[in-house]
């Protein structure tokens, strides 16, 4: 009977030693769920918060306002201060197209856009006159600033008027100017001042770029 009764008091004891560690386990997993810390919830809890959707925002329509085109060939040939060689000799290249650049942007403050237009020869197209004009209240065009030299080339840079001029010598040919004057004029007080001159002088040395690249001179690696 005693061997009876102690193995039904150990298979007894064992159950409930099993119900316990059952218990505990629970009772830790529960807590390791609760508290946050070390366990199978470290990665985070389960993704029940509403997902943040990005809608991509409507450009608003662009209110700028084109720049008005203008018919430099036509401005030129009606300014009395271009000059009648400049005038004589502008003529169409080929068919209907005249040797004319034209460039718009801010240069005197006006309203609307001022206008840049350069005049070249049509075989070389090397530059012979610059001329810039500033709308008028009624549509029309003045001629603020006018330049007639060879090798002269305008443009409009962050609101100033660059002036390139190619600078020649007695035996220089048209490709190959012995310099040039980069001359950078500023908008005050209803006319252009010069505000800033750089002068480059050019390499005379230069061939005729018909040699080869040198051969590479980089050290040879161990």
């Amino acid at each position: 009977m005693a061997t009876v009764g102690r193995g039904r008091f150990l298979t007894g004891w064992a159950a409930g030693t099993t119900t316990l560690v059952g218990l505990a386990a629970f009772g830790l997993f529960a807590v390791g769920c609760s508290t946050g810390g070390t366990g199978t919830r470290d990665e985070g809890p389960a993704g029940t918060q509403p997902v943040a959707r990005v809608t991509p925002s409507a450009h608003a329509p662009s209110t700028a306002k084109p720049t008005p085109r203008v018919d430099p060939v036509a401005l030129l040939k009606k300014d009395p201060k271009v000059g009648e060689r400049v005038r004589t000799d502008l003529k169409p290249c080929s068919g209907s197209e005249y040797p004319v650049d034209t460039s718009y942007g801010t240069l005197t403050g006006s309203s609307s856009a001022d206008v840049v237009v350069n005049v070249m020869t049509c075989g070389d197209s090397v530059g012979v006159g610059t001329y810039v004009y500033r709308p008028r209240g009624n549509g029309s065009y003045e001629n603020v600033f006018a330049i007639e030299q060879p090798a002269v080339y305008g443009t409009i840079d962050r609101g100033d008027l660059v002036v390139t001029a190619q600078v020649y010598g007695k035996k220089d040919s048209v490709a190959y100017p012995s310099g040039e004057e980069v001359i950078t004029y500023t908008w005050a007080n209803n006319r252009f001042s010069e505000h800033d001159r750089v002068h480059n002088d050019f390499n005379r040395a230069v061939g005729d770029g018909e040699a080869g690249l040198p051969e590479s001179t980089e050290p040879a690696r161990n």
